[in-house]
């Protein structure tokens, strides 16, 4: 996210115009900044079949294991370097004459061995740009954990990642060389769409089961940006009106599969979604005090509200939001339905608070038994975090989601008739 010297500066919180309260009022700040632009796009997604293509099937990789259980490790702002040769930031006088970015590879490959995870999500600062000698070794060694340990792994890009030689789309364009990653420069068949790293990846269920066909869990990852491109809009990027119509496409078709036959079901399968740069909507959170975890930093946004809340809202498959950006909240909070969720800083070279320990985020999604023994769709998605201590510290467990617990499962029905008839719509 910031460097150390913005965080030091401790800038004011956004004021309230910036933040919606409401429903009513996220459909009114969207009205202004993004409808316009979502009409202007929208043709072009609509020459776009909606069928799965063959780059999509490719990524289908993921699946429930056995035991019916799912578990996604996340990993916000590593703020990875040269190595042995950088210095980390933050951390106690004891501790500062041997770190270096090496703790940061230690604490990962720490994590893959405790968490054993299925999928890795690297939520963007994969590298400090700035202070890389060349920014694909540094790409290359910070994702070397993941890599040598092959577990699928999937990124994002956020705002330093592309301070070197190589651009935003070069970042992203050496990212998908990787082994084993799933990230993909973005949408294959869309043509127009802001960012890089625009894409989505399917969970299916367990093998043998009636849901090894069908996606019972859908990520979502998008490119927040890095920061504003216009002089009267200060700091922070946003997400676009093209990547929220490719978000509404994508979640209408899943929707659509999901609740079809075979194994047909009244709803949406659960969605979870990971970009770098926080929604507004986190103030709410922290507002209603209604979360789990700390806030430490203040909520650093974009100054203005670009209606991809209200986005999420309306589609009523995603249940939580990852992001990363301020290093030292790490909190996850429930608004309007969905959890809005942290991960707390992970890298040595990124600022931190000297005594608070570096840290990840867990999530584990976790499917019915049916009465026949076998796996029917998720029954819930829980999280924890690990903290970089000794013991390797899990803190903050909760449930985000559980589709038999009352005011967390957010049924919202779905006409499925209407991603079909979405281009035609707009051709009208």
């Amino acid at each position: 996210m910031r460097d150390e010297a913005i965080y030091n500066s401790r800038r004011p919180p956004l004021n309230g115009s910036s933040v919606s309260v409401g429903i009513k009022n996220m459909e009114e700040e969207k009205k202004t900044i993004g409808v316009r632009g979502l009409l202007a796009v929208a043709v072009v997604f609509c020459l776009c079949s909606l069928a799965v293509s063959t780059e999509e099937t490719k990524q289908k990789q993921l699946r429930l294991k056995e035991n019916g259980e799912f578990k996604i490790l996340q990993v916000a702002d590593m703020h990875y370097a040269d190595g042995k040769t950088t210095p980390c930031t933050n951390v106690l006088p004891s501790e500062k004459v041997s770190c270096s970015d090496l703790n940061t590879t230690a604490f990962l490959h720490r994590m893959i061995l405790a968490e054993k995870p299925d999928l890795i999500v690297f939520t963007g600062d994969n590298i400090y740009a700035a202070d890389a000698t060349d920014a694909a070794r540094s790409l290359d060694a910070a994702f070397s954990p993941a890599i040598s340990a092959s577990i699928p792994w999937a990124a994002v890009l956020g705002n330093h990642d592309q301070q070197s030689a190589l651009s935003r789309e070069g970042v992203m364009k050496h990212i998908v060389t990787l082994k084993h990653t799933l990230s993909q420069v973005n949408p294959a068949g869309v043509d127009l769409i802001d960012g890089f790293g625009n894409y989505n990846l399917e969970v299916h269920g367990v093998e043998g089961s009636g849901f090894e066909n069908k996606s019972v869990l859908n990520l979502y990852f998008l490119d927040s940006g890095d920061y504003s491109k216009f002089p009267s809009i200060s700091k922070y990027d946003w997400i676009k009106p093209s990547q929220q119509l490719w978000f509404q496409r994508t979640s209408l078709e899943l929707q659509r599969a999901y609740m079809s036959k075979p194994e047909a079901q009244e709803g949406p399968a659960p969605g979870l979604a990971y970009f770098h740069i926080p929604l507004p909507e986190f103030t709410n959170v922290v507002n209603s005090s209604n979360y789990t975890g700390v806030k430490q930093d203040p909520i650093s946004s974009a100054s203005v509200n670009s209606g991809f809340f209200s986005t999420l809202v309306e589609a009523g498959d995603v249940k939580a939001v990852f992001n990363g950006h301020d290093h030292v909240n790490d909190f996850c909070g429930e608004y309007t339905g969905i959890q809005l969720c942290y991960a707390g800083g992970f890298g040595y070279h990124a600022y931190g608070k000297a005594g608070w320990a570096r840290r990840a985020r867990v999530v584990v999604a976790t499917l019915e038994k049916t009465d026949e023994a076998s796996w029917g769709p998720l029954k819930s998605i829980k999280t924890w975090k690990r903290l970089d201590d000794q013991n390797l510290s899990t803190i903050d467990v909760q449930v985000l989601w559980s589709n038999n617990i009352p005011g967390i499962h957010y049924k919202i029905s779905v006409n499925t008739r209407h991603a079909s008839s979405l281009c035609s719509s707009f051709n009208k």
